[in-house]
């Protein structure tokens, strides 16, 4: 392989993020010299008719360009994340656990995305829940066990890719099992090998088998198998290789996370995470374009230096080629109904939560996670209510007890602030994972999750409809 087609290899393996609306100039003659990929978040997104001319912008640099996105429905979502999503997350379908219903939602989703030109969604999340206590999972999860969260995986899998959309299970090993958000920091997760292998592994078998196109890696250490990282451990990307049988696209989550920048950099973690098995590099969506080359370079150098075979660096590139072509006509459709039908379906309901007369809303909003970001979706809103929303520290203002007090919750069992707000002959709404009931409350209400098409079920519940 000569130089030239040394740097074209590595250029093949990133998948950087950017900065606005409209595709810079670096980023366009980037993508035309053979980048493999692009990922969008929230911060490219304004409406779909901009989100197109983003994706055809792009596309006419280099017409098989993998354009990924984080859009797994319910909390996490770019293209409606100024909005809230249309389709509830994998919580709220797992708790339906009607797998027809998990395949059209996926579906959906994938003929959303075709519609604005991305093919490949960095979805499901196939984590069991093992500790409420995880920040960063919860409602992103289909469940706690593990052949529910399998079937679902599987499901999902088959709906995205029938819209010609190439699905990303994520994060394996397994993100649920630790409780450490590895955006922050490094998480260890103490399970043995055995139960790894039957609690955690299950949901990525499943979408092994249903073909998936890519697995993203987990920014954590597993000691039981690896003292290093999932995304730089050859055993462990060797589990799935050779005990799972997968054959296809490894990404890795991005590398800018401080679980793993902040041990080696993103350069040598690109290069480590290449050696290891992986294929595709996700570079966030704040690098500057000098740290995108500075990634590549040491690629290059890796090779040259014989720290990368230069062969499993061709090998790489050719997955990223091969996913690209397969996902190169997704199938634009729209089945919204879908959405609407999972959220109401997932409502779990304790006491009487019909108000009458005018409601008082109570938002109690904890800092978002980085992997939702902020979102707007209110219920107050939509029940075209008063509302106030409170912080922690925010003190709770005096109630008129005459009015339905609606206390709107999320992940009370991690945030004792919100369960001493509570007040009693209240309707609570949970939003999030529903680990604690209060006491002497009217009426309790989970969504299983905080998308805008969530809360428009719990709506149309409090309002009667």
């Amino acid at each position: 392989m000569s130089p030239s087609g040394l740097e074209a290899a590595a250029a093949a393996c990133l998948f950087p993020g950017f900065d606005g609306l409209v595709a810079p100039e670096w980023l366009l003659q980037q993508v035309g010299a053979g980048l493999g990929g692009v990922v969008i978040f929230a911060r490219n997104v304004r409406d779909p008719e901009q989100v197109a001319a983003l994706s055809a912008s792009l596309r006419a640099q280099k017409p098989e360009l993998l354009i990924g996105v984080d859009e797994e429905g319910g909390d996490v979502t770019r293209l409606e994340a100024a909005t809230g999503s249309s389709f509830p997350g994998n919580l709220a379908l797992g708790v339906v656990d009607d797998v027809e219903l998990t395949r059209r939602v996926a579906s959906a989703i994938g003929g959303e995305l075709a519609s604005v030109g991305f093919n490949l969604d960095l979805a499901p999340v196939a984590d069991v829940i093992v500790d409420p206590e995880n920040p960063i999972i919860g409602v992103r999860s289909f469940g706690s066990d593990p052949p529910l969260v399998a079937r679902h995986v599987s499901a999902f899998v088959e709906g995205l890719q029938g819209a010609g959309v190439a699905a990303c299970a994520k994060h394996f090993p397994g993100h649920g099992e630790t409780a450490i958000d590895s955006h922050l920091e490094l998480p260890a997760a103490e399970a043995d090998r055995e139960t790894l292998l039957t609690r955690a592994l299950p949901p990525f078998a499943a979408a092994v088998e249903a073909g998936v196109c890519a697995v993203m890696t987990a920014h954590i250490r597993f000691p039981a198998i690896d003292d290093d990282p999932a995304t730089l451990s050859r055993e462990l990307i060797g589990l799935l290789r050779n005990d799972l049988g997968f054959g296809g696209l490894v990404m890795t989550d991005a590398l800018e996370m401080r679980a793993i920048s902040a041990r080696v950099g993103i350069e040598e973690a690109g290069v480590r995470a290449l050696a290891a098995g992986a294929d595709a590099l996700c570079l966030g969506a704040d690098r500057a374009p000098s740290e995108i080359e500075g990634v590549q370079a040491a690629v290059v150098e890796a090779v040259r230096a014989g720290r990368l075979p230069e062969e499993r660096l061709r090998e790489a590139a050719r997955r990223v080629a091969e996913t690209a072509a397969w996902a190169s006509s997704p199938k634009p459709h729209s089945d919204r109904p879908a959405g609407a039908e999972a959220a109401r379906r997932a409502l779990r309901v304790e006491g009487e939560p019909v108000v009458v007369g005018e409601p008082f809303v109570v938002e109690l909003r904890p800092e978002p996670t980085i992997a939702a970001g902020p979102g707007d979706a209110s219920l107050g809103n939509l029940l075209g209510a008063e509302t106030i929303r409170l912080r922690e520290g925010d003190p709770l203002p005096p109630l008129d007890r005459d009015r339905r007090i609606v206390f709107v919750l999320r992940d009370a069992h991690r945030h004792p602030w919100q369960r001493r707000l509570v007040a009693s002959g209240s309707i609570v709404v949970e939003t999030g994972l529903p680990e604690w009931r209060p006491g002497n409350v009217r009426a309790f209400v989970a969504t299983h999750g905080a998308g805008r098409v969530n809360l428009e079920a719990a709506a149309a519940l409090l309002a009667g409809r």
